[in-house]
């Protein structure tokens, strides 16, 4: 029934209010289906001696029952309801919960600075592939700071200010002059130099939140990025330092009408972007990361584990690769199989020298060969071309944008010249040797996909044989008839001939195990 699939998570922070629906779909994923965003401000209500006043709480109370018109008509299963800095630092804070359980359908929890930091952090374990990183969420009224290593929480901390409190304290208009600009610096950096063990720690930065979600969007829109999706999106610090310096050399119509910057945060975006860049500075990375996925997924996280009493993934990539096979009806035997054929195939040609290969470079041959003509999906014709759009428009948990791309160029490949196209928009991003590398890859792949063509899974064993320079033999073992296949891989072979340039002989036999002694 409906009512069972929704969940819900009111977001209460110093900033804005959000109200976000989940829907369980068919792979047991929480997907987000709804997304009600409010600019509350909250932290303009605090007073100087921390007491959230009546017109704020009037203002929190107004929002939530708003929320519930929602809440209601989708008769969801369970809404969780928390809030972070404006109501965590509020003297009255009794005062408050009493109120919101008394006139909205909401039950509000505080979330200490622990469990908003640590709830960041899990959303970042479980959606991106860093294993060792810093995250930084920077909310209007508070910043949480993670420095994690392989994939363990190790140290954490909560600063009493966000980019609505920075605005508040050091700049007097709509954009900060250059004292108030050298005044929010030193601040910034007699804060961030009382944890030590942030220093030197040459780790990516993952900002998650608004502020970090705009950074990379006006990026993106400055440079006309090609690919859709911001989660995982990567930035140096040439870039980061880029994006601040055009801030600063707008007026403030001008921000307000920036691309990728929502109008509600062109007051707050510098100091923000004052907080990441200064960071990396401290940090010493190179490596700006974007975590689209924030607090409100780390607490879903929590949920979707909690009977197994583990709240991070094993593995990111086999979550996202599962989920894209309930997605799409991949049929996982098959798909195994695609892959085993593959990897005999590469394991063979890097015993005769063709290339050696790399742990990345297995990655993505196991990908690629497990998602190899995905696009089937939609339709058997195109089936090339939809696998291409739809990986490499689709977020993919695990893999950065590059590493994506590369996965969808080796699962769409039809033949050189369809794959020179659809690379064509990323060339930027490849050298001519990892082109040239990926194409024969796909050939491969495409090879491998004919092995199996009727899914039943014959082959056995493959061993490639060079009896001489431009020449080399497929033995190839079966454990049935092997007819279609021979047809297709006859037909196919010419792609991975011409990469290689030498002639392929494909030798079918009865598996060894069964012929007769």
């Amino acid at each position: 029934m409906l009512d069972q699939e929704k969940y819900a998570i009111v977001d209460i922070g110093s900033n804005t209010m959000r109200l976000v629906i989940y829907t369980r779909d068919k792979s047991g994923k929480l997907t987000e289906s709804e997304n009600v965003k409010a600019v509350a401000r909250l932290r303009n209500y605090l007073s100087e001696n921390g007491h959230l006043e009546t017109e704020g709480i009037n203002v929190l109370i107004h929002t939530l029952q708003g929320f519930q018109e929602v809440t209601r008509h989708h008769k969801l299963k369970e809404i969780r309801c928390v809030a972070t800095a404006a109501i965590r630092q509020a003297t009255n804070q009794e005062e408050i919960l009493e109120r919101v359980e008394k006139e909205t359908d909401f039950s509000m929890r505080i979330l200490s600075e622990y469990e908003e930091a640590n709830y960041g952090f899990l959303a970042v374990v479980n959606s991106t592939p860093f294993e060792n990183g810093i995250t930084v969420d920077i909310g209007g009224g508070s910043t949480e700071i993670t420095y994690f290593q392989n994939r363990k929480l190790i140290f954490f901390y909560s600063f009493p200010f966000g980019a609505l409190s920075l605005k508040q304290q050091f700049i007097k208009e709509d954009l900060p002059t250059s004292q108030e600009l050298k005044t929010l610096r030193k601040f910034l950096k007699e804060q961030f130099q009382t944890l030590p063990w942030l220093a030197n720690k040459k780790l990516p930065l993952i900002g998650i939140g608004g502020s970090a979600r705009n950074l990379a969007q006006i990026h993106q829109e400055y440079i006309g990025y090609p690919v859709a999706g911001i989660h995982q999106y990567m930035m140096t610090a040439k870039n980061v330092k880029g994006v601040q310096n055009l801030l600063l050399s707008m007026d403030f119509p001008e921000i307000q009408r920036l691309e990728g910057l929502t109008r509600d945060r062109a007051d707050i975006i510098i100091p923000a972007i004052e907080v990441f860049s200064y960071l990396m500075d401290y940090i010493e990375t190179n490596k700006f990361a974007l975590s689209r996925k924030g607090l409100r997924d780390g607490v879903f996280y929590e949920e979707m584990t909690k009977e197994f009493e583990l709240s991070i993934f094993p593995n990111v990539l086999e979550e996202s690769f599962y989920e894209l096979a309930s997605d799409f009806d991949i049929n996982l035997n098959h798909a195994s199989h695609v892959s085993k054929n593959a990897m005999m195939i590469f394991n063979e040609l890097e015993k005769c020298k063709v290339f050696v290969l790399d742990s990345k470079d297995l990655k993505y041959l196991r990908l690629g060969s497990a998602l190899y003509n995905l696009g089937s999906y939609i339709d058997a014709e195109a089936s090339h071309q939809h696998t291409f759009y739809l990986l490499a428009n689709r977020t993919i948990d695990g893999l950065l944008h590059k590493d994506r791309m590369t996965v969808a160029l080796i699962a769409s490949f039809k033949n050189r010249e369809v794959f020179k196209r659809n690379a064509s928009l990323y060339e930027d991003w490849f050298t001519k040797d990892e082109l040239a590398k990926y194409s024969l890859f796909g050939a491969i792949v495409k090879l491998a996909y004919s092995l199996n063509a009727t899914k039943r899974n014959i082959i056995e064993a493959i061993r490639i044989e060079e009896p001489t320079a431009g020449q080399l033999v497929f033995e190839i073992e079966c454990n049935s008839d092997w007819m279609p296949e021979q047809y297709q891989a006859e037909k196919q072979k010419k792609h991975l001939e011409k990469h290689l340039k030498k002639s392929i002989e494909l030798q079918f036999h009865e598996e060894l195990a069964r012929q007769p002694q």
